[in-house]
């Protein structure tokens, strides 16, 4: 199974709570839905995986996904490929020109969330949105929450790592831990360290029931 990763020290957290487990590769892909697409497209060209799964620290809606939870993706998608009217966002599925949704392998997504709750893990499972350029205003926040009901967390690759999953064949999960939520960027409220311990623990679950 292949994990991809955005940036070192996620990489680091997720290796620790694999513990040394071979069946996994940990990956630094790099950040936004470009770099981590070619990253995985690579990868996956490279060698066979039967799973693919996105995995870092994201933002999380309020109300959904508080600081410090798990959020296991139940879809992945890019909120923001589509174009500006104005009537306001419309998507590429509603242009026609091919979908912003992917599916993930559900089995496993309920698998992962029961394993968290049952370990006592604060954990959601909802809509995981890819955006190039992360949310920085509490109306942006809003409207993608009222445009994609249960939306649980936003991140910058997922949707990218499940397109090269997706062309490849491979089932994929995305499981975020929450830092800070979507919304005005408030540096002093953000809880990386937490987050980060959150994701070793995720990791771990992983590991046992996957």
């Amino acid at each position: 199974m292949l994990i991809v990763t955005s940036v070192g020290p996620e990489h680091d957290a997720v290796v620790r709570g694999l513990n040394g487990d071979k069946r996994f590769e940990v990956l630094i892909g790099g950040v936004g839905p470009v770099s981590a697409a070619a990253s995985t497209a690579r990868a996956l060209a490279g060698k066979s995986y039967e799973l693919v799964i996105c995995a870092g620290i994201a933002g999380g809606f309020a109300g959904q996904a508080e600081m410090g939870s798990v959020v296991v993706a139940s879809e992945i998608i890019a909120a923001d490929l589509g174009a500006q009217t104005p009537d306001g966002f419309c998507s590429i599925d509603e242009l026609g020109f091919g979908s912003a949704r992917i599916a993930v392998d559900a089995a496993r997504a309920t698998r992962v969330t029961e394993a968290l709750r049952a370990a006592g893990v604060a954990t959601v499972s909802g809509p995981v949105l890819t955006l190039s350029t992360v949310t920085g205003t509490a109306e942006t926040a809003a409207e993608l929450a009222s445009r994609i009901p249960g939306a649980a967390a936003e991140a910058m690759e997922g949707f990218g790592v499940a397109t090269a999953a997706k062309a490849a064949g491979v089932p994929v999960l995305e499981i975020r831990t929450v830092s800070n939520m979507v919304g005005p960027r408030d540096r002093a409220a953000w809880r990386i360290k937490d987050a980060l311990e959150a994701l070793e623990a995720a990791s771990k679950v992983v590991a046992e029931v996957l």
